[in-house]
């Protein structure tokens, strides 16, 4: 079975613990304002053209001959910089495997392992079981989540992992959808899931500021987290730089400080 891979970061420290390798998914249901990997979001294949260091020389507009090229609207091999690229890479899980499990001394050593991340790795979830299955009992495997997925393919993959990272974003369903474009309804019922099912895991809350990060909202989640893990993510400030690159324009913008 086949997926689309939008990067693989190798050596990876802040995705589980110790050195891990981890695999970005292309595609997410959610459009969160905030979000971080812009190019994770469309589940198809996209031109990627960074924008710092252009010379706006036009090369890479000119029509080109290269068949891994057609269809974008730009030449990616062209560009004297190397700013041109695609986000999106098919993958086999077979190969795929094999290329993670090249680090397993590493891991080893570590204490580390591989990452699922995205985008959302459960839009692919067949593709994930899949890749799973490859490298159950060599490596330590994670997922991170947004948990809205159907209950099937929530369980499928999760029952398949060594440990969960699973974001709980915003407790009030309509809040939830004006933020992310989905209500919160079906990721409350995999939660549960995960808090009953004994796979270990970590909820997170991105702290996104005036959204996520009040004292309401911070409160129902750590009533509905109980005992179980949770970690608060900072805000990252480096979100919107990566937005213009895939053609998209980032629509949140933190609040202005008060002046004294």
């Amino acid at each position: 079975m086949q997926g689309l891979i939008f990067d693989i970061k190798e050596f990876a420290l802040n995705d589980g613990g110790g050195i891990r390798s981890t695999v970005f998914f292309k595609g997410c249901p959610l459009r969160c304002v905030w979000c971080h990997n812009p190019e994770g979001l469309s589940p198809k294949r996209e031109l990627y053209v960074k924008q710092k260091g252009c010379l706006h020389c036009g090369l890479c507009r000119k029509p080109c001959t290269h068949s891994d090229c057609q269809g974008l609207g730009r030449c990616l091999h062209i560009c004297p910089k190397n700013l041109v690229s695609v986000a999106g890479e098919e993958w086999e899980s077979g190969a795929l495997a094999e290329k993670l499990l090249r680090q397993t001394d590493i891991y080893r050593e570590t204490g580390g392992g591989v990452t699922l991340s995205g985008g959302e790795p459960l839009l692919q979830w067949q593709f994930a079981a899949e890749l799973l299955d490859r490298l159950h009992g060599k490596v330590h495997t994670a997922i991170e989540t947004s948990g809205y997925a159907e209950a099937e393919a929530f369980r499928a993959v999760i029952d398949r992992c060594d440990f969960v990272y699973m974001d709980l974003k915003l407790m009030d369903c309509e809040m939830h959808k004006t933020y992310t474009g989905v209500g919160n309804d079906r990721i409350l019922q995999n939660a549960e899931y995960l808090k009953a099912c004994g796979t270990p895991h970590t909820f997170r809350t991105p702290l996104i500021p005036n959204i996520t990060d009040t004292e309401e909202n911070l409160a129902a989640i750590r009533a509905f987290v109980g005992d179980d893990s949770w970690e608060q993510l900072p805000y990252n400030t480096l979100a919107p730089a990566k937005y213009a690159s895939v053609g998209r324009e980032y629509r949140y913008s933190l609040p202005e400080t008060k002046k004294s």
